[in-house]
């Protein structure tokens, strides 16, 4: 079944009222799956970076280590988003950057689990998530086909049922860099359902990733692209969001099942226009 999996990441900037209004804006939208990120930021921040400043962020001039504390939920925030969703009715999940994290999202028994590209060598919690036996999808941004095939490899060897995402990691991307054939490509090679997690401006791709056969379609969302925050450029903003959505149904519906048939209407037609 089609998911439209709208990507709440770090664009709520530490703001549980934020992220809660992005929830509504995508239940509104009609998207079946919120998703944010989960980083345990002694982990994944490499040394080197730890102490690099971010000037002019909304707690001031800090270092980078500080701003990944800031804008990580823990877990309070997580307890109110798990019951936020609940009463809405749609589905919410994280991509897990570090096994701690997939463990903690684990916790909350959430239907589905997601790999994001910057962690799809990362065997280990590959490994992690696959023996959790729920739905995974798997980003394929900054890897080559062996980093796919290993990938694979580890969810097949769990038997976890697993969906993979064509990516291009380019924030905003570029549409000429989209190379939307891969959807094929990846659905021919691994023999499994391919989405697209997008990362470009407007709607046109993702609407064209759909109809090349995209089984879910992930895009950035944002109450306003003018915003503070890395992902803001790249995400879509309320009626962007709206706008894909109803279009992708419309085309869906359009698409059919390739299957030449006479319809009803076209029965009148017959016979008043071949007089039979």
């Amino acid at each position: 079944m089609f998911k439209f999996i709208a990507e709440i990441g770090i664009n709520h900037n530490g703001d549980l009222g934020i992220a809660k209004k992005l929830i509504n804006v995508a239940k509104e939208s009609g998207c079946d799956i919120v998703k944010f990120q989960k980083r345990t930021p002694a982990l994944c921040v490499p040394e080197h970076q730890k102490n690099v400043m971010k000037y002019n962020t909304p707690w001031g001039d800090i270092t980078y280590f500080d701003y990944k504390k800031k804008i990580e939920f823990n877990e309070p925030e997580y307890n109110e988003i798990d019951k936020y969703c609940k009463e809405l009715k749609i589905d919410w999940t994280a991509s897990s950057w570090d096994i701690p994290s997939a463990k903690f999202i684990e916790s909350y028994n959430v239907k589905y689990h997601k790999i994001p590209s910057a962690m799809l060598t990362n065997t280990l919690l590959l490994a992690e998530i696959a023996s959790y036996s729920k739905y995974t999808f798997v980003s394929t941004g900054m890897s080559t086909i062996k980093d796919i095939d290993k990938a694979v490899s580890i969810f097949k060897s769990w038997g976890c049922p697993f969906e993979l995402m064509h990516t291009v990691s380019t924030y905003p991307m570029k549409n000429e860099d989209a190379n939307l054939k891969m959807i094929e490509t990846l659905r021919n090679r691994y023999n499994c359902k391919v989405g697209w997690s997008g990362h470009e401006e407007g709607i046109q791709i993702s609407i064209a990733a759909m109809a090349l056969g995209a089984t879910s379609v992930e895009r950035h969302i944002t109450l306003s692209r003018s915003m503070w925050g890395s992902d803001q450029a790249a995400s879509l903003g309320v009626s962007g969001l709206r706008k894909l959505v109803r279009d992708c149904h419309i085309i869906r519906k359009a698409i059919g099942d390739g299957v030449k048939k006479i319809l009803p209407e076209e029965e009148k037609k017959i016979k008043s226009l071949r007089g039979l």
